[in-house]
């Protein structure tokens, strides 16, 4: 990603920064930061951008062996504006044609269906028929596998050939998910309901097993077997850069339920790491480590 350095319009703007970003690998970053051991499925390109995504991510200690370099197609990415007032960012995608684009059902490789779980999102089904493809077949394989998944869907309009194809694709995926966490107005375009309570219903219908919808500053609804509740959100001085945000959320929630939390304390996980990432400018910036997890929980236990 290339982050303005200067507020204004992108083409007007004359300075960026590199980073990285995507709601995937943001994901496996900070599941990598908690203690887990994370591998990262995708393609890259034979470039510059290529290497500075490996690079990056092998320092976090992310598992590339799945990371395949494409000779015959670019790494993909984005362009992100810098707002100075707390509002979202925009952002134009260069993902067409990339080499993510390219993976399909020959990426599945055995050896990663041994994992525990597997988080997906959205954004690899926008990029081409072959990579959606993948998204279901993965989804399927593992969950029959007996893995845990989990699905954030991460609408991305502007990489589909139409919002019912998008609709129709998001939740057929959703399906396959135990856990599903959408923010309130995907779940609203999504499922056709406005309620929390009711996009909740529409995936548990489906055969999820619990649903968590980001509010935003208001903080996330969830719902499960078990019961239904708000988590309010955490107060934070100053909102710097919103994008991220729901990425640190599924951080949060998918971590603690892994270590067999109740939903609720994932939620409220979920809404700690989601504030920590709108206080920095970046998507992964504000992604804490174990330590940093661990001594907010006991001050909050205390």
């Amino acid at each position: 990603m290339f982050v303005a350095e200067q507020p204004g319009e992108l083409d007007r703007v004359e300075q960026f920064g590199k980073r990285i970003a995507g709601a995937d690998s943001n994901v496996a970053i900070g599941l990598a930061r908690l203690g887990f051991a994370v591998a990262w499925l995708s393609r890259v390109g034979d470039d510059s951008l290529g290497r500075f995504v490996l690079d990056s991510l092998t320092r976090e200690g992310l598992d590339c062996r799945f990371v395949e370099v494409d000779a015959q197609a670019p790494t993909g990415f984005q362009m992100k504006s810098r707002e100075v007032d707390g509002a979202d960012p925009r952002v134009e995608y260069f993902r067409r044609g990339s080499a993510a684009s390219r993976l399909g059902l020959a990426h599945i490789r055995e050896e990663m269906l041994g994992a525990r779980h597997l988080h997906a999102t959205g954004i690899p089904p926008a990029l081409s028929a072959s990579a959606c493809e993948l998204s279901h077949e993965l989804m399927r394989r593992m969950r029959g596998k007996g893995a845990s998944l989990s699905f954030d869907p991460n609408l991305r309009p502007s990489l589909w050939p139409s919002e019912r194809r998008m609709i129709a694709e998001i939740n057929a995926l959703a399906a396959h998910a135990h856990w599903v966490l959408p923010g309130l107005e995907e779940g609203r375009l999504l499922s056709g309901w406005q309620e929390p309570a009711d996009i909740a219903a529409f995936y548990l219908d489906m055969g999820v097993d619990a649903v968590a919808i980001k509010l935003g500053p208001s903080g996330a609804y969830y719902r499960d077997a078990h019961g239904e509740g708000l988590v309010p959100g955490v107060p934070v001085a100053t909102v710097v850069d919103t994008v991220g945000a729901g990425d640190g959320f599924a951080v949060g929630v998918v971590s603690a339920l892994l270590e067999g939390l109740p939903l609720p304390d994932a939620v409220a996980r979920g809404n700690w790491i989601g504030s920590r990432a709108v206080q920095v400018r970046g998507d992964m910036e504000g992604l804490p480590k174990r330590s940093q997890l661990l001594d907010r929980e006991r001050r909050r236990s205390a």
